[in-house]
């Protein structure tokens, strides 16, 4: 028997979500992103959809900026099996038929057999009112109401990431626990065996009489007497979710909802696997919360070889290493949401796992483009990227930044890059550049170094170049270049001339000279002692300011910055504060 699954998830103007459409895999589907981005919302979304709770009702919050007027919807493509009870209810549903894409309306081949597979279109709506309303909707348009009790036999396990996970330790209606005894009339016995406990009897003398004299208050204003104190529920409390599982620790008898966070995780699959038959949609937010690195890789090996479809989302770079057979994706903060199954990415989530859980990361072709970016953009932003879940990248190169980009705008999903201009696969560059809009920087011509070093004044030179500890290295490198003995830097500018630019151009970019035949590692080499590293990228961008080149590179750059301050919902500036 095939386990339930989720097909298709379509959201609509829920929480943080405007809209979204997913296709998610059948097995597990890790989600990553930045804060916000809508991670945790999809799966409030599938836990609303398939509540095994009768009734209940919206918050103002649920609905997207709180237009609770225009309502909000989630649906979902669900293949269930007949021990789901769907073949059983007193309304007949008619299944729709998968094709590989969407639910489409059933066919028959020539011998009357349905082609495709049958599936189930499951929805929730918020309506104006604030009410929630559950239907299935069969194949000719009618919705039919979604009952309580055909969810709860759906199945679902829920572990968050706030203290909610030992809901499954529970007797909570269609808690993994409730499924697993399957004993019908426990909470009735439970709550008439408390029934026959009387509270009243262990009260001390004087609540017993402040108790008789409301009594005889009640008496006198006509209102219901004889009143005791009872173990009762209320609206939407069950007496019956006080019972719970406990476990011996040190000789004391301790509930197992008040363990650790891990332990009550790893319980509630446990109880969850126990059900013969059974595989629920798992849901797991913040799979690393409560768990040391090792429990979590357990945790994801155990999701990935069940046979049940989970929705994990995770902040956990060790989480996203153990995920060797899950579906990973990636949610940006428009909600897009996107495959990350690429060579290209796959390469960068090892090199790189932090870049796939910002809300937005910048794409540097190279580790010089990183720091200059990542000085440029703080200084745009008047702060440290970390507080606006930025993250720059380093792609190691022109071509992996290229494959790199081009496989993320595949999957639908909004970077941000900072790349050279070497004149190379400019078609693939400019699709690119359409895709992205203003988030994609390239510089019309050349690359970094050349860029800040054609807008330096000739008599700044000997400034752009001064750096502790590395200002006598890098004369030297020029002194080598120029074939003189004398490393002083108007010795230098004077042999160089005209040539002064070209020169500091070729040791920037460590390129050999074409009289050089031996020793040309130590040319090649060049290039360290000025700016291929970060801290030589935050150098130059910081000493375009120092400078004074920021006027000559602002109307280049700033439409960069404007749409990184737009994507983080910051408003444009005209200027940066030098």
């Amino acid at each position: 028997m095939d386990p339930p699954a989720i097909y298709s998830l379509s959201i609509e103007r829920f929480r943080c979500i405007k809209k979204l459409v997913w296709k998610p895999a059948r097995g597990m589907n890790l989600i990553l992103g930045g804060g916000d981005a809508g991670k945790t919302t999809i799966l409030e979304a599938i836990a609303l959809l398939l509540s095994p709770a009768a009734g209940g009702t919206a918050l103002d919050t649920d609905y997207y900026s709180r237009k609770v007027e225009d309502g909000f919807s989630i649906q979902a493509v669900v293949s269930l099996p007949s021990e789901s009870g769907i073949t059983q209810q007193s309304k007949h549903f008619w299944p729709w038929q998968w094709d590989g894409e969407q639910a489409v309306i059933p066919t028959e081949n020539a011998e009357g057999a349905t082609q495709g597979e049958a599936v189930y279109c499951l929805q929730l709506q918020g309506t104006a009112d604030m009410e929630l309303q559950y239907e299935i909707l069969q194949p000719n348009g009618e919705p039919e109401h979604l009952s309580a009790g055909l969810r709860r036999e759906i199945g679902l396990v829920r572990l968050t990431g706030d203290d909610r996970s030992d809901r499954d330790l529970r007797l909570v209606h269609g808690s993994a626990l409730d499924r697993l005894l399957s004993d019908k009339t426990l909470r009735a016995r439970l709550v008439s065996e408390l029934a026959k406990t009387n509270p009243t009897d262990v009260l001390l003398d004087v609540p017993k009489q402040v108790l008789k004299e409301l009594d005889a208050a009640f008496q006198r204003k006509n209102l219901p007497t004889e009143l005791e104190l009872a173990i009762t529920g209320g609206p939407g409390f069950s007496v019956a979710a006080l019972t719970g599982l406990t476990a011996n620790r040190d000789g004391t008898r301790l509930p197992l909802a008040s363990w650790g966070a891990g332990t009550r995780r790893f319980a509630a699959l446990a109880i969850a696997s126990q059900n013969q038959g059974e595989a629920p949609i798992t849901l797991v937010d913040e799979i690393e919360r409560g768990l040391e690195p090792y429990r979590q890789r357990v945790l994801v090996e155990s999701l990935q070889e069940a046979k049940s479809q989970a929705f994990v989302t995770t902040h956990s770079a060790c989480a996203i290493s153990a995920a060797s057979n899950a579906a990973l994706w990636y949610i940006d903060h428009d909600s897009n949401i996107g495959l990350l199954a690429s060579e290209e990415i796959n390469r960068h989530k090892r090199s790189d796992p932090e870049a796939f859980l910002a809300k937005l990361t910048i794409v540097a072709e190279g580790i010089t483009e990183a720091g200059f970016a990542t000085v440029l953009l703080e200084r745009s932003l008047g702060g440290p990227l970390q507080h606006f879940g930025i993250h720059v990248t380093d792609a190691h190169g022109h071509d992996s930044a290229l494959g790199l980009l081009e496989a993320l705008c595949k999957a639908g999903m909004q970077f941000g890059a900072f790349i050279d201009n070497e004149g190379r696969s400019p078609t693939r560059w400019a699709r690119l550049t359409d895709s992205f809009g203003g988030l994609l920087f390239r510089w019309q011509n050349g690359c970094t170094e050349e860029n800040v070093l054609r807008c330096t004044p000739n008599d700044r030179i000997h400034e752009l170049l001064g750096e502790a500890d590395k200002t006598g290295e890098r004369l030297r490198a020029l002194a080598d270049r120029l074939k003189t003995p004398d490393k002083t830097f108007s010795v230098l500018a004077a042999t160089a001339g005209e040539r002064l630019k070209a020169v500091v151009r070729d040791a920037a970019l460590g390129e050999v000279p074409a009289d050089v035949t031996d020793d040309r590692r130590r040319f090649e080499s060049h290039k360290k002692l000025f700016f291929k590293s970060f801290e030589g990228g935050c150098e130059l961008a910081t000493k375009v300011f120092a400078l004074s080149i920021w006027p000559d590179l602002k109307n280049e750059l700033m439409p960069f910055c404007n749409a990184v301050r737009k994507a983080v919902r910051l408003s444009e500036i005209s200027d940066i504060e030098p």
